[in-house]
């Protein structure tokens, strides 16, 4: 039997654990004909551990209404945040500082996103996420 025909694919952004048939779901997943419930209940199921997160899901859609999807690692934005224990980043980027990221930090940062990243090299995701901080507002020591 040949692979199922794709119709579409969905990327979503969810609170992990805590994903519920209101929007952005429901309307994502409703216009394709998809069991909303289905896919809330096994995200939830797939993230319970990691709440308190927004985990990105990718939905593959197939033509026969089915769905599979995988989860990814939270944003980068998200990992400082959560590094560092802040609500949220600078408004004034360039002027205000939130606070600060250490090398050894940062290359954890880097190498838990590495599968997520389209690069192999720890270098250059070293780069990406430390320009994610720099927008931020966020120093590198």
């Amino acid at each position: 039997m040949p692979g199922k025909k794709i119709k579409t694919i969905i990327k979503l952004n969810l609170p992990a654990g805590e994903a519920t048939p209101a929007p952005p779901v429901g309307p994502a997943l409703g216009q394709h004909g998809l069991n909303i419930m289905e896919f809330v209940k096994a995200y939830n199921e797939r993230t319970a551990n990691q709440k308190g997160q927004i985990i990105p899901a990718v939905i593959t859609v197939y033509e026969d209404r089915t769905f599979s999807f995988i989860t990814k690692m939270p944003p980068v934005s998200a990992m400082i945040k959560q590094e560092l224990k802040l609500e949220k980043g600078a408004s004034k980027t360039g002027q205000e500082e939130v606070g600060s990221l250490t090398r050894e930090q940062v290359e954890k940062i880097a190498k838990a996103k590495l599968a997520d990243l389209n690069t192999d090299d720890l270098q250059a995701a070293i780069k990406m996420v430390e320009g994610t901080a720099r927008s931020m507002g966020v120093k590198i020591k």
